[in-house]
This record gives C-alpha cells, sequence and structure tokens, in this order.
C-alpha cells in the first residue's frame, strides 16, 4: 500500500471559511442510478484517494457512467463538486488529526474536539450522514486504557453528533502490514467500543482487506457483529489492488453475507488499481460486488 497517499488524504482539513461555503443539499438517492445495469441490492461507492490520477470532478462522471454514484472520503472545501454532479459523500472526512493521532489518546482530544465540533454541523447541513474518526497508534498503551480514552474523548462529541443525526464511523485497519502500531485492529476492540458509549451514532468501518490480513474470518465476524458496522471498504489481499481472481477474498461471498444481515449502507471501492485501464478495474469490482 502506498501509505503517503492514503494518509495525506486523510490529514485535518482547515475549515475555517468553509461553514458558509457548504450548502445544503437535497438527499440524494443512494441507489443504483436509472438506466443502470447493476441489480439494486447494494450501494455502491468508490474512495476518491485511490482514483487520485482523476480529478474529483472526472470520477464523478466517470462512476456516473458505470452506474452508481458515491464517494468516500471527501472534506467539505469539495463538497460543491459533488453536489454539481449530484453524487453523494458516502463517508465524510476532515476533522480527524491523522490515522495515528486519534481519539484513544488524551494528548489529541482537544483538537479532535475542536474539529469535530466544527465538521459534524456542516456534514449535516450537506445532507451527509457518515463522519470517519481513527483510534490512534497504541504508542505503547494498553488496550483497555486505549478504550477508556476513546470513550472519553468520544463523549464530547458524540452528542452534537445525535443532534445532528451524524454517524462517527471509526475504521477498523491492520496493524501488520500497512498501519504498525495501529489500535483499533480488532473487529472486538471495535465492537467493545461501540457498546461503551452505547450511541447508533458511533459505528465502525469494517474495511474487509484489512480485517482479512488481522483476522481473517470475515463471513462469521460480519455476521456476529453486522449491528455495529455501518460501512464496508474492499481491497485486493495481498496487495491492496484489483478484487479479481488474482487475489484470495471471496468477495461474492462475503457481499451476500453482509446484505444478509440486512445492511443498507455503502460497500465502498478502496483498492488501488495497478492495471493499465483503472476504470475498467473499478467497473469490474462493482460487478463482483454487484450480487
Amino acid at each position: 500500500m502506498n501509505h503517503i497517499n492514503r494518509r495525506t488524504s486523510v490529514k485535518k482539513m482547515i475549515v475555517g471559511s468553509l461553514a458558509a461555503s457548504v450548502l445544503p443539499l437535497i438527499k440524494l438517492n443512494a441507489s443504483p442510478m436509472k438506466n443502470s445495469n447493476l441489480k439494486g441490492n447494494v450501494n455502491h461507492a468508490v474512495c476518491a484517494w485511490t482514483f487520485g490520477h482523476l480529478s474529483l470532478e472526472e470520477l464523478c462522471k466517470s462512476i456516473k457512467k458505470i452506474g452508481f454514484n458515491a464517494i468516500d472520503l471527501v472534506g467539505p472545501k469539495d463538497w460543491h463538486i459533488l453536489q454539481a454532479n449530484g453524487v453523494d459523500c458516502s463517508m465524510c472526512n476532515g476533522a480527524e488529526v491523522s490515522l495515528e493521532k486519534g481519539f484513544n489518546n488524551k494528548t489529541y482530544h482537544e483538537q479532535l474536539v475542536k474539529n469535530y465540533t466544527e465538521i459534524i454541523p456542516l456534514v449535516a447541513k450537506a445532507g451527509y450522514k457518515n463522519l470517519i474518526c481513527f483510534s490512534g497508534n497504541r504508542d505503547g498503551m494498553d488496550d483497555e486504557t486505549g478504550l477508556q480514552n476513546s470513550v472519553e474523548g468520544l463523549k464530547k462529541v458524540i452528542g452534537l453528533a445525535e443532534k445532528h443525526k451524524v454517524t462517527l464511523v471509526m475504521e477498523l485497519l491492520n496493524s501488520r502490514i500497512d498501519h504498525p502500531d495501529y489500535m483499533c485492529d480488532k473487529t472486538s476492540w471495535g465492537v467493545e467500543l461501540c457498546k461503551r458509549l452505547g450511541s447508533d451514532n458511533f459505528k465502525l468501518l469494517y474495511d474487509i482487506y484489512h480485517m482479512q490480513i488481522d483476522e481473517g474470518d470475515l463471513i462469521r465476524t460480519i455476521k456476529n457483529s453486522h449491528q455495529y458496522i455501518a460501512h464496508y471498504h474492499t481491497a485486493g489481499n495481498p496487495g491492496r489492488n484489483e478484487i479479481d481472481d488474482s487475489q484470495e477474498i471471496n468477495y461474492p461471498a462475503v457481499v451476500k453475507a453482509i446484505l444478509e444481515t440486512g445492511f443498507k449502507g455503502y460497500i465502498c471501492q478502496e483498492f488501488m488499481p495497478k492495471k493499465e485501464n483503472k476504470l475498467a478495474s473499478l467497473e469490474e469490482a462493482i460487478k463482483i460486488c454487484d450480487i
């Protein structure tokens, strides 16, 4: 994985004067678009950073040609581009400090509370629902201390999220390969955090690629923990590339299991295409997951 690309894409945005520029958005229909060949059972999305060779405007137009209309990890300064193209922001970012500096460390609570207090109302005003957050790295901290610190920090903003009907979504990332020392690297830790917070406005982003690396047993875990999961990411393992038959995850079976839980959120492609025709890879991935 290209760590720099992902980490750069989720760095904190300076919101300052953005509040006045974020216009209310009529809620988009998450279902596949009219005249699409997609089956309509899955709400598809793609991460903006993995198709960075395209402008956001170009990516919007490209996904609509494929037949879906949602993009992950776009912050306030670029929402107007999505809105102009009738594309939903399926997972907002811009409030986090970094992947490594998150709610598990009290050192960053003041900045995080400030950031999320500013961004949550903007997410709601724009008509969006999901805002990403991260645990941060362990830095020698034990899991229980990390849980207690995360609860303390998140409680300072979860009431605002509830008020604005925005869901804070913490991403599960592997700590073996891509994000050494990241704390929220097991579903069980994330689920325990959800239970302690006790809010429907805090859930998990289950990244299938990351959890295949750190846990495996994907389908059983998804079925047992689905009520705590708001969002899914994909990528092929090993390599984080196309989700075709060159890698080990059986995506049709995993997506089928997700749908069987009654999931109505987004399943977002976050693989890094290595083939020359990157958009063809995206279209193939959408078809693979279109159960």
